[in-house]
């Protein structure tokens, strides 16, 4: 059986990290598909739609490709927190999070066109932020760039200044459940590709 190039159908360097991890160097072609933000949805419906989205802008441009795409989104109570706008809204975003447990959801979806394949999936972590003043909030956003990050934050720089603890996947908040995709990788219903 033929084995697939896998494609990442996003610039992130996270992402691209995450994946070495496994033993996977990916070919980058970032997704230009317009994220959808739906209050009526779960985090968790947005996400996997988005990743769905991201992959299949990508998968049509290279059909006999394994393309892996995903979406994170932060989540308190019913409000989502997709990346901010300006550095108003990542202020007011740390100040949201501030002292409370908010959920960090990823989807991740894997598809080929050729192979008529297509699966999706999600994970959920916990995170509980420490109670921040606005000087532990000024000091963050001047060591860390936020524009990129869901919630406007980023666990792997400087999250210790910000976060209390966490409950669930650390490498899911930084935007790709890596203990989860290897057990999909693994699975053996996924078609076959090139690990580099």
């Amino acid at each position: 059986m033929k084995r697939l190039p896998l494609i990442l159908a996003s610039a992130s360097p996270r992402r691209r990290e995450l994946l070495s991890t496994l033993g996977i160097v990916p070919i980058i072609v970032a997704s230009d598909a317009p994220e959808l933000h739906d209050e009526h949805l779960t985090a968790r419906e947005v996400c996997i739609i988005n990743s769905l989205r991201k992959g299949a802008a990508v998968a049509a441009r290279h059909p006999d490709h394994l393309i892996l795409s995903a979406d994170t989104l932060v989540y308190l109570g019913t409000r989502l927190f997709a990346k901010p706008a300006n550095g108003v809204e990542a202020r007011q975003m740390l100040r949201d999070l501030s002292g409370q447990t908010h959920s960090v959801v990823t989807a991740v979806s894997l598809m080929c066109r050729s192979a008529r394949f297509q699966r999706a999936f999600a994970e959920m972590t916990f995170v509980t932020f420490r109670t921040l003043n606005e000087a532990q909030i000024e000091d963050y956003l001047s060591l860390v760039q936020t524009m990129d990050k869901a919630g406007g934050y980023a666990i792997q720089e400087q999250g210790e200044l910000i976060i209390e603890r966490i409950e669930g996947s650390y490498s899911n908040v930084m935007g790709l459940p890596v203990e989860a995709l290897q057990v999909v990788l693994k699975s053996g219903d996924i078609p076959s590709f090139e690990p580099y």
